[in-house]
């Protein structure tokens, strides 16, 4: 189905979210202008997330990048599939505007994860890079994506496990701070979950990046130049609490500290159509496994 732009313009500002959507919006808002400089983790896993399309044969008419933030991924969709109409969705205008700004993303709309101003069965190729996690609760936010997903449809995601950040989270927990860190999904609930809302054939698998920093000061910096906070208001942290985590976070050697990363990737196709009669109704596309060259 066709999305109008009309469509995506009226839909929007209401779709904004609000309480803790609203807090963590206005975090992104706020990181915005600066995100591309501390974006080095997501700007790798967009990339990792990308090569697996190498192995699929996907060739949308419509694809939509579901918290694209800046742009990164969208432009990269757009320049892979020149024919297809790349929506870039996120619930941070000011993020949409650097988007358009800096890397010509043409379709982009504010709205919420949770109501996508888009037709059911419209999307051929649902994409998201960091960005699940933020996303509570997550069953809600997948089965969005189902509704608007074609059958047969590839969705393909990568999220963050309950590894990332350990040291920081240990370094927090040293020093009395609780709840510093959010909490991720682990792999297998999300996969259990895909099979539970009829996602077809979903397939997940991890790995961990590890990030080098000069100083915990320097890791803090990024996170907070990336907009991540805390998903719900914590309680405020005493500047000898601050100092303790400082100085329990783990050194290595040179000096340096490190922080892992730990990346859950996923895909799966939106589940076959049903005949009037019964019969499950397969698009041909869907058929076969993964081109290898």
């Amino acid at each position: 189905a066709a999305v109008g732009a009309g469509l995506l313009r009226r839909a929007a500002a209401p779709l904004l979210g609000r309480g803790v959507n609203g807090r963590l919006r206005r975090g992104f808002e706020r990181a915005a202008p600066g995100y591309d400089r501390h974006a080095g983790v997501q700007r790798e896993v967009t990339a990792r997330l990308l090569e697996r399309l190498d192995f699929v044969r996907v060739d949308p008419a419509l694809a939509l990048d579901l918290g694209a933030g800046t742009g990164d991924a969208a432009a990269r969709l757009q320049a892979r599939f020149p024919r297809a109409r790349v929506l870039a969705a996120d619930f941070a205008p000011a993020m949409l505007r650097v988007a358009r700004a800096a890397r010509g993303v043409r379709l982009a709309c504010a709205c919420d994860a949770f109501r996508l101003p888009l037709p059911a069965r419209s999307v051929d190729l649902a994409f998201s890079s960091s960005t699940l996690q933020w996303c509570e609760p997550l069953d809600a936010a997948l089965a969005e994506l189902l509704r608007v997903l074609r059958p047969g449809g590839l969705l393909l995601f990568a999220t963050y496990g309950p590894d990332t950040l350990r040291e920081l989270r240990a370094a927090q927990a040293a020093a009395g701070i609780d709840g510093g860190v959010n909490e991720f999904h682990d792999m297998h609930p999300i996969g259990d979950l895909l099979s539970a809302q009829g996602w077809a054939d979903p397939v997940l698998d991890a790995e961990r990046l590890e990030a080098s920093y000069a100083s915990p000061e320097a890791l803090l910096r990024e996170l907070r130049g990336v907009g991540s906070r805390r998903a719900a208001p914590g309680a405020p942290v005493s500047r000898a609490r601050f100092r303790a985590m400082l100085d329990a976070y783990p050194r290595g050697g040179d000096g340096r500290v490190r922080a892992t990363y730990e990346i859950i990737y996923g895909h799966a196709l939106g589940p076959a159509a049903r005949a009037a009669d019964g019969v499950a109704a397969v698009p041909l596309e869907a058929v076969g496994r993964p081109a290898k060259d």
